[in-house]
């Protein structure tokens, strides 16, 4: 199967272009929660601009979900973007993979922290960028990769 070569389509490029302008700006803010936790960057990013962590179990998920985020989803979503540009169908099974993951935590987070961060950032920047677009491309992409891994061409 390694051999198996599956074409990237214009679906596929905006799927990665799509994936890349998400995943980019939640990586690097991430990133800082990884290297200067307690600054006001930190929670300037992803809580709000002058806002605090509510308490402890929220910063600690918030530093939770950045190093899963940056050990687990972003390996998967960088390599399987890479291999299915390639047009390797083992990139398309890391895509799934990343996709999954990317909608099962926005599905959560879109519960846990609607309350508190809609107000933060308002409606708009919450529905689309916050979550909205990561369970867009979570569904995309694992819908897609499904797809494509059974010879379907979009």
């Amino acid at each position: 199967m390694s051999d198996y070569i599956i074409e990237p389509t214009a679906t596929t490029w905006i799927l990665v272009i799509f994936g890349a302008i998400m995943l980019v700006p939640l990586a690097l803010a991430q990133l800082v929660i990884l290297l200067k936790p307690r600054s006001r960057l930190a929670s300037d990013l992803l809580v709000g601009r002058n806002q605090a962590w509510r308490d402890d179990t929220h910063f600690r998920l918030a530093c939770g979900c950045a190093w899963g985020d940056w050990l687990i989803l972003l390996p998967l979503a960088v390599v399987g973007s890479v291999a299915v540009i390639d047009g390797y169908a083992w990139g398309y099974l890391l895509w799934a993979a990343a996709a999954a993951i990317t909608f099962y935590i926005n599905v959560v987070l879109w519960h846990v922290e609607r309350q508190y961060v809609m107000p933060a950032f308002g409606p708009l920047a919450y529905y689309t960028y916050y979550w909205g677009f990561f369970m867009v491309w979570g569904a995309a992409a694992f819908c897609y990769a499904l797809l494509r891994l059974n010879g379907i061409s979009l």
